[in-house]
């Protein structure tokens, strides 16, 4: 199979990746943090370390600054949920994905304000926008760093610059840029980051973070067992403990540290280049197809490599139905649990067609889709 849906989960991933969490779940796969022995105390330090690694890769500083979730959704409900009370007014756009719009959309029946900016029709945000939104009490401005639609690349540093200057907290959805683009949270006013792990940064599923700017307390959404402070009915206060209740991933996390390792060695400016490479060649010859409606601002400077397409007014559904039967190619329809930003490019009663590549695609995989797309785009 070809597989084109790498914004949903990045796959195939490096085989150290597979390795690591093999030899974890062999190995050493008993419980982090909860016993002295030597197996617990191993899996305890292949988390400590990808937590270390984390903090160098968004130059986070403190590695306990990095809490470990299981998906990006929960990283940023915890953002979210963690930061606002009855009250404040938070910001954020309408390339949101709904994992930033339902919490707080939920929390608007709590007695939170907020704003939605609405992007221009290629999916971008003019950072003035979301300075004119904010208002006395505006706690918050969320914003993801590439849509997961458009591959907009949103203007990060300028909002974080803005949220600074007016002393407002900002949290970045880092969902379809970690590991593909640089995020130094320092240089970029991001004081919350929530990201997740079996996207870009090459990790399998179950794993993801947010990292918590020092000095900034959340309220925890989650309380129970941490290994720390036992003797206490109260949830310990220290980051992480305070956010990680449970049993953690420990293969999985392990797995991520060496996605990062695995980016580190082949260099994230390389990654990037390559994957804009194949974009930027995928864009090219799409736009040549009679027929073939592309989205976003097919421009690789602007865009991340996640491409939305239509073909005529066939459903969305029915051309990656016809993709995976006739083709061998996996691709993602319909919303996108976007429907905000459907809104705003004028699909969301068709959906899209959505491509979204990695570093293990392939150019002589790009004009594989390309041929499909043109062979079914002269079929209606």
């Amino acid at each position: 199979m070809i597989y084109f849906d790498n914004a949903a989960t990045s796959f195939p991933k490096p085989e150290s990746v597979y390795n690591e969490i093999f030899k974890a779940m062999r190995e050493y796969g008993a419980n982090p943090g909860r016993s002295g022995h030597r197996l617990a105390l191993e899996a305890s330090r292949g988390i400590f370390e990808t937590r270390n690694r984390l903090s160098k890769f968004f130059n986070a500083g403190n590695p306990m600054n990095i809490v470990f979730t299981f998906n990006c959704t929960e990283s940023l409900n915890l953002g979210i949920k963690g930061i606002l009370r009855p009250g404040d007014h938070v910001i954020t756009t309408s390339m949101e994905h709904n994992s930033v719009l339902r919490p707080i959309k939920y929390l608007e029946k709590m007695g939170v304000e907020n704003t939605i900016v609405k992007a221009d029709k290629m999916g971008g945000i003019n950072s003035k926008d979301i300075e004119n939104a904010i208002k006395p009490n505006t706690k918050l401005i969320v914003t993801t760093h590439v849509s997961n639609l458009t591959g907009t690349i949103m203007p990060v540093g300028e909002i974080g610059e803005i949220a600074k200057r007016y002393g407002i907290y900002y949290l970045l959805d880092g969902a379809q840029s970690a590991g593909v683009y640089d995020i130094d949270v320092e240089r970029m006013n991001i004081d919350l980051l929530a990201f997740p792990g079996h996207k870009g940064l090459l990790g399998p599923q179950g794993t993801g973070g947010l990292y918590i700017r020092d000095g900034i307390e959340l309220d925890g959404i989650l309380q129970g067992g941490t290994g720390s402070a036992s003797y206490s009915l109260e949830q310990p206060e220290i980051k992480p403990d305070k956010y990680e209740s449970g049993t953690l991933n420990a293969p999985g996390i392990v797995g991520l540290g060496e996605g990062i390792r695995y980016i580190e060695e082949r260099k994230i400016e390389d990654i990037r280049t390559y994957e804009e490479e194949l974009t930027s060649h995928f864009i090219e010859e799409i736009l040549k197809i009679e027929g073939v409606r592309v989205y976003g601002p097919l421009d690789v400077n602007s865009q991340g490599a996640v491409v939305s397409i239509n073909i005529g007014n066939i459903d969305s559904s029915e051309v990656a139905y016809i993709l995976n039967q006739e083709y061998d190619i996996a691709v993602r329809p319909g919303l996108h649990c976007a429907p905000l930003a459907h809104e705003t490019i004028g699909t969301f009663e068709q959906g899209t067609v959505r491509f979204s590549f990695s570093f293990f695609n392939t150019h002589r995989e790009i004009e594989y889709g390309i041929k499909a797309l043109g062979n079914i785009a002269r079929e209606i």
